[in-house]
């Protein structure tokens, strides 16, 4: 299992373990995770979310008529080479 599954997993199950019923898609480049959420979200569900989200290389929140969404993303690129090419903490 690749560092990005095994992180990706690792999220998944804290969403889980939030109340939240995250779904994970795999693609040839990352591993992307999202998952609805409620209505109304209390304090310490968001502090859940977002403590598991900050493991991702990159995730966010979507809002529409439909409903809120969060997303998380996981590259399959060595870490490395990521951060020689875009640099730490900075997105092309």
């Amino acid at each position: 299992m690749s560092a990005s599954a095994i992180r990706a997993g690792r999220v998944a199950a804290r969403l889980s373990a939030a109340g939240l019923a995250p779904h994970t898609t795999d693609h040839a480049d990352l591993t992307y995770i999202e998952t609805e959420l409620p209505g109304r979200v209390d304090v310490e569900t968001w502090r859940e979310v977002l403590a598991a989200l900050e493991e991702a290389d990159c995730f966010g929140l979507v809002t529409s008529a439909n409903g809120r969404r969060v997303w998380a993303a996981f590259g399959k690129e060595a870490p490395t080479t990521v951060y020689a090419v875009r640099g730490h903490g900075l997105q092309l």
